[in-house]
């Protein structure tokens, strides 16, 4: 770090969200939460890149793909940790767990496999010519069926299965935030930063109103 202002690259907003991407959003509000000075970056030109989203200011970059993604990274270099008290609870690894794979599995099953392709189209593929799109599409669907494990034989087993356990994970988050504002310490880690972004895209992005996944977490 050269002690330059921080910029944010995510992809575009859209939804009323001011990144609709669902890895760009965490970064966002955890920077929101840190309540550190930075410009937010739009790359339209990558769309399927893993490196989006990323974070930079000067000769530093921390990527998406790498040290675990963008809020990991952020830590690690001693950059923004707003985790430091508290990483090492049970409780908050527990936390921290169950919305990185349980909830996130859910949302990428929703967004890449279950729901209509309008909202991919919009959040990634909109400035990209209809076949360009269409392909990627495709190809990231099969991507993430391999990596959730759904194939035709199992489809409807696994789907039961990733929401099932995003419903559990709701419960478990919402019985260990009660009627506070933030999870742990009362001040807000990647935790918060992690579940608020879920919320927000699962509410804003996907079409709850025929998700099977909403109907299934109750939103």
């Amino acid at each position: 770090m050269d002690g330059g202002k921080l910029t944010l690259v995510a992809r575009k907003p859209c939804f009323g969200l001011p990144t609709a991407c669902p890895k760009c959003l965490p970064a966002y509000i955890y920077l929101k939460f840190a309540k550190v000075p930075f410009d937010l970056d739009f790359n339209l030109l990558d769309p399927d890149s893993e490196r989006i989203p990323y974070v930079e200011s000067g000769g530093y970059v921390a990527y998406n793909n790498e040290k675990g993604g963008v809020i990991e990274g952020l830590k690690d270099d001693g950059v923004v940790d707003l985790d430091s008290r508290v990483e090492f609870e049970p409780d908050w690894l527990s936390a921290n767990a169950v919305i990185t794979s349980w909830l996130t599995d859910a949302v990428m099953y929703e967004l890449w496999v279950a729901s209509d392709e309008s909202p991919v189209h919009k959040i990634y593929y909109s400035d990209l010519a209809r076949p360009i799109g269409k392909i990627m599409f495709l190809k990231q669907s099969r991507a993430v069926k391999q990596l959730l494990g759904v194939n035709g034989d199992n489809a409807d087993h696994r789907e039961k299965e990733i929401y099932r356990r995003a419903t559990r994970a709701y419960k478990a988050l919402s019985s260990r935030l009660g009627d506070e504002t933030f999870f742990f310490d009362s001040r807000p880690t990647s935790v918060d930063a992690n579940f608020l972004a879920h919320a927000l895209f699962t509410l804003q992005a996907l079409p709850v109103s025929s998700c099977c996944y909403g109907q299934a977490v109750g939103l």
